[in-house]
Order: structure tokens, then sequence, then C-alpha cells
């Protein structure tokens, strides 16, 4: 199994997303757009691995309280270009809380620096517009494990099972 752990977004985060997809299409931008359901923020991108729950475990054993996401910029890593995402203290200590479980549990994950992306285009081609997403935010109260499949039509997202956040 392909395995990531992330946080999917909400209807006016992924609503704000199509909108910047649409504008850069409008201003000829080719490449291959990310479909709306397939839009989310990854934590951690573990790859193959053979079985889910000891994923879950090490998830579930990561506190974490509510916290704001938004959207903020647009950049790109070579040809895959993103939405950026406001910088959130709270954010980057559950990625590096879930990232230290998941290396004290033995499970091997991508270890390149975080940077919170969201990705909209791979193989984009053209000049990077300043454009710059709708102001979108939402609360984190779920992190999810999720499984990637190659379907006929592009990548495939399955929810494998998620951790919720402590009370407040």
């Amino acid at each position: 199994m392909r395995l990531f752990i992330a946080i999917r977004l909400s209807a006016a985060m992924k609503d704000s997303l199509i909108q910047m997809q649409n504008a850069l299409y409008d201003r000829g931008v080719r490449g291959n757009y990310t479909p709306e359901e397939n839009l989310h923020l990854t934590l951690a991108f573990i790859g193959e691995y053979p079985d889910a729950q000891p994923v879950l475990d090490a998830l579930s054993s990561v506190p974490f309280r509510p916290f704001e996401l938004g959207l903020e910029g647009m950049g790109r890593f070579g040809d895959l270009w993103w939405a950026g995402m406001r910088e959130s203290v709270p954010l980057q200590a559950a990625v590096r809380r879930i990232r230290r479980a998941l290396a004290e549990s033995g499970i091997p994950f991508d270890k390149k620096r975080f940077r919170a992306h969201i990705t909209l285009i791979r193989k984009a081609s053209g000049d990077l517009p300043g454009i710059a997403p709708s102001p979108a935010s939402m609360t984190v109260d779920t992190i999810s494990l999720m499984r990637s499949d190659r379907g006929r039509n592009g990548m495939i997202y399955t929810e494998l099972g998620t951790v919720e956040a402590d009370a407040e």
C-alpha cells in the first residue's frame, strides 16, 4: 500500500483552490491539474508499506488540539505548482510529533523538510503568474491516514482511518 498522512480540506478551502486552478488555466497554464477530490495537505509521506494498522497506531499516539489553517500565496517546485499555507506553529508542531511517532515506531517516511503546500498542478508549463488564492481558512480537528492507488484516470485517494483533536 502507498500511504500518506494528510489533512483533508474543507469545502471552502477547496473552492478557493479550484478558483485558483481555473484562473491558471484561463491564463494558458497547462499540465496535470489536481482533481478537487484529491486536494489535501500532506503531513508525512510514507510510501509503500504493507500494513496500515501500525501507522494508525503511531498516528493515534500523537496529541493535537484543533488549529486554524489558511491559504497564502503560490509557488513551485520545478514543474509542480502549489498553493501555500499561512505560517502555523500548531501545524509545524503536529508534523514534528507525527514524524517522531513514525520514527519511534520504525515506520519509514520521506524525511524532506516539511513545507506546507497543496499541489495544484503537476507537469505545469508556462511562467508562474502572480495569482493568489482567495482568502480561505479552516479549523483542523482531524488528521487522516490515506492510501493512494493509481486508477485509470489518475490517482485515487482512500481514507483508511483518522485521529481526532483533543478537546480544548
